[in-house]
């Protein structure tokens, strides 16, 4: 069911972006991908261990420094966040031990992931496609 919901959210997450117009700026993708970066960090919080803080911290570090590359030089970078987070979630048990980290959590955030980075690639292409050839 974790990810059923997770390809929802992603889909009616980018929808509404698309709609109101957030997904224009070239920093919503990157800091979505700064925000499911911390969210693991939040879980070792919640459950008060400075082990698995410490731990997330590395990963988090990755992930936000992807972001702000992407950022600033190229959105397939952020796409490639995504994408790897998807893989760091569906790993993350066997590498990290958080004890705050819910049980359906890494199957909603693995779909959620995958599903907001092909959205991405899609709105990068969408919009390659629709530029004037002299813009390009």
């Amino acid at each position: 069911m974790e990810y059923a919901i997770g390809v929802i959210a992603a889909v009616a997450i980018g929808a509404f972006a698309t709609a109101v117009g957030f997904d224009k700026e070239r920093s919503f993708y990157p800091v979505v991908l700064i925000v499911i970066a911390f969210l693991y960090i939040l879980f070792a919080a919640m459950a008060h261990s400075s082990d698995a803080l410490v731990a997330e911290a590395v990963p988090a570090l990755l992930f936000v420094t992807a972001a702000a590359i992407g950022f600033r030089r190229n959105l397939w970078i952020v796409v490639a966040g995504l994408a790897l987070h998807g893989v760091f979630d569906f790993i993350h048990h066997d590498l990290i031990d958080n004890p705050g980290v819910p049980a359906w959590w890494p199957g909603f955030c693995l779909s959620y992931d995958v599903v907001a980075a092909a959205y991405l690639a899609v709105l990068i292409v969408r919009r390659k496609a629709s530029m004037n050839p002299d813009d390009r």
